[in-house]
């Protein structure tokens, strides 16, 4: 994995590049294929209260995902398959300000297109972001958090070495959601050393 700066937009927004994928800067052009991904209620079914988003409320989100970076010097960023150019979806960081219990903290996420499933894009993409908030953001413990029946999505926490932390509620939807951490001591062993970009 290689850690670069973009020639375009906000100079410290990095790009990750893994075996397949890019990890990178937000584009205009991503905006469409992102609504397309959120217009579909198979991706959507375990976020939030499982509705699809609209386009308006897509560019909303993905104008704060652009802001987040110049907030935070973390974020979520566009996976986009290398060999064809395409957008996959989104893995990073964020704060997972939806569940105040597990504050402060930072999560990382994942979400994909529907064509971009079961072929350990998401593993890969996250893999690639963990490292950059252990390595890059300093961080010193990272959170993921899915609904209790995404076993797709507990399954690549499991991958990176995460382990339970709670099982509990959100209070806005009243979800159940399954809470898993990792810290940078328990990371570093994984055969994922720190020093090692």
């Amino acid at each position: 994995m290689r850690h670069l700066i973009t020639a375009e937009g906000d100079r410290s927004m990095p790009e990750l590049e893994t075996e397949r994928l890019t990890l990178r800067g937000w584009r205009e052009e991503d905006l469409e294929p992102l609504t397309a991904i959120y217009a579909d209620p198979a991706v959507m079914r375990f976020i939030g209260d499982g509705s699809v988003r609209t386009s308006e409320e897509t560019a909303a989100g993905f104008a704060r995902m652009r802001r987040e970076w110049e907030e935070r010097g973390f974020g979520m960023f566009a996976v986009e398959v290398r060999e064809t150019g395409e957008l996959a979806g989104w893995a990073g960081l964020t704060v997972p300000g939806f569940l105040p219990e597990v504050l402060p903290a930072v999560e990382i996420g994942w979400r994909l297109g529907r064509p971009f499933w079961g072929r350990g894009i998401a593993t890969e993409a996250a893999r690639a972001a963990l490292r950059f908030g252990f390595t890059e953001a300093g961080l010193d413990r990272i959170v993921s958090i899915c609904h209790v029946d995404h076993h797709a999505s507990a399954r690549v926490m499991t991958k990176l070495g995460m382990r339970q932390d709670r099982l509990t509620v959100v209070p806005a939807h009243g979800q159940p959601v399954r809470v898993l951490a990792i810290t940078r001591a328990e990371y570093e062993p994984a055969g994922l050393p720190s020093h090692d970009v």
